[in-house]
């Protein structure tokens, strides 16, 4: 199970929000719903053994589970639908149990610490970032059902690098350039899938 952590620092908390502005009014939800897609999305399929956590305002995470992932289509508009959709049942969520308002999505009443003490028996914990070690001195077998953590425009907060500095297994850097988040899921995917770039 490959599983990601995104962090998004201003998207609503609330279901009160256009789909026709994710960027602006929406906190940059267009970028995360990028990456959500990216995380699942393959031709003709969706990837199965794929979770990701949507990390709002360090305050409630909404998981997606691709194993009974239903209705998510290769665009924004219709990933953001499913966000709102689920923020919609957010007080149905109590303590540690979830609300669960369509297949394969949950939401928790946890923020960023809580969701990564949750993950953390999973598998290694990655901190994608562009001053970490080179994922190819690494390999692929270091990162078997690797938990990896992006943040979406803007950096992490002091409080959430010092959480990652003392929660992370590693620090990884996929390559020599900048990626957006989306950008870097897909890196990521295409590593493990060719076993470090070593099978097509």
């Amino acid at each position: 199970m490959r599983q990601f952590v995104l962090i998004g620092h201003d998207i609503p908390t609330e279901p009160d929000f256009s789909l026709d502005d994710l960027a602006g009014g929406a906190g940059r939800l267009d970028a995360l719903c990028r990456s959500i897609t990216a995380a699942f999305v393959t031709s003709h399929g969706i990837r199965e053994t794929v979770r990701v956590h949507l990390v709002a305002q360090d305050e409630l995470t909404v998981t997606f589970d691709g194993s009974d992932l239903r209705r998510l289509n290769p665009d924004e508009r219709s990933t953001a639908a499913l966000v709102r959709t689920a923020l919609e049942h957010r007080d149905e969520a109590i303590g540690a149990l979830p609300a669960e308002p369509s297949p394969g999505i949950e939401v928790y009443r946890r923020g960023f610490e809580g969701t990564l003490e949750e993950l953390a028996a999973d598998g290694p914990v990655v901190h994608l970032h562009e001053d970490g070690e080179a994922v190819v001195d690494v390999g692929p077998d270091a990162l078997e059902d690797g938990v990896f953590v992006l943040s979406d425009h803007h950096d992490f907060t002091a409080e959430e690098a010092d959480l990652l500095e003392a929660v992370a297994d590693r620090r990884l850097r996929l390559g020599p350039e900048l990626l957006h988040a989306d950008q870097a899921i897909t890196v990521a995917h295409h590593f493990l899938d060719t076993d470090g770039y070593e099978r097509f």
